[in-house]
């Protein structure tokens, strides 16, 4: 594990209340940058116990590395403090990660798969069976740097932050749902959240045909399922963890965070 610590001083957009939560308000929600697709705002998500989560102060993301000098100039009003790189070290060593010399902020890599999915086998696997299948693998090998992740952003002064893998799908769709599901929002939430990155992948995917002959390229050369993503995984790995461990937050607990850092977490992320 990597981490790059620079001081760095910034201040959060305002919170945006918006009358409910839903798919159909992908605008309000999603932060429009030329070559990164799937930038979204967190907030907003009501709880269980009928707080909502704060807008302005998590996002989740695809490929920060793709961030060009005028998606720096939009996101610069964020006051992003911390970046969270979910890619393998492969990943990272290819394309480069999000520039922190131009836009300096505390930038840590967990890496939560050791290998991308190039060399896994889809065989006559469904989308459905074929995710849930790598999701449940992910969450074995990855646990620890999840869970390093939400101790991340539970610290004193770490928000406001973003965290990303390479389409802002799978790795981070995982940590998303672990961090909303252990601050009470409800299962059914969570996977909506997830099902927004349909329309991110459409939008990468009309980028690539318009700009980027090799991305285009990589992923006409993919399996269809990688770039999938199915609600009903995200239901059902959330009916595993709720199976055996009762709650999310429970689970996240066992995997090592502090009650604590769970506490200030809400704290600074709940209204």
């Amino acid at each position: 594990m990597a981490c790059e610590a620079v001081p760095f001083t910034g201040r959060s957009r305002g919170t945006v209340t918006l009358d409910r939560m839903a798919a159909s308000a992908i605008f309000e929600r999603v932060i429009t940058l030329e070559a990164v697709h799937n930038f979204r705002d967190m907030g907003q998500y009501p709880t269980a116990a009928g707080r909502v989560t704060r807008s302005g102060q998590l996002f989740r993301a695809d490929g920060l590395y793709r961030l060009t000098g005028n998606d720096l100039e939009t996101l610069r009003p964020l006051g992003l403090r911390t970046v969270i790189d979910l890619r393998t070290i492969g990943e990272l060593d290819e394309h480069g990660r999000y520039p922190v010399e131009l836009s300096p902020l505390n930038w840590h890599h967990l890496p939560v798969v050791d290998v991308t999915w190039e060399k896994v086998e889809v065989n006559d696997r469904s989308a459905a069976v074929f995710l849930h299948d790598q999701y449940t693998s992910m969450l074995e090998y990855g646990e620890p740097l999840f869970a390093n992740a939400i101790r991340i952003l539970a610290l004193p002064g770490a928000l406001p932050a973003v965290f990303h893998c390479a389409a802002g799908k799978d790795r981070t769709g995982i940590l998303a749902a672990l961090i909303l599901g252990a601050l009470g929002v409800p299962d059914e939430v969570i996977v909506d959240d997830y099902a927004l990155t349909r329309a991110g992948m459409d939008r990468m995917r009309r980028w690539a045909e318009d700009t980027n002959p090799e991305m285009l390229a990589a992923w006409r050369a993919m399996p269809a399922v990688h770039g999938a993503a199915e609600p009903e995984v995200m239901a059902r790995l959330l009916a595993d963890i709720r199976a055996a461990h009762g709650t999310v937050r429970a689970y996240v607990r066992s995997l090592g965070v502090p009650t604590a850092a769970l506490d200030a977490l809400e704290d600074a992320l709940l209204q």
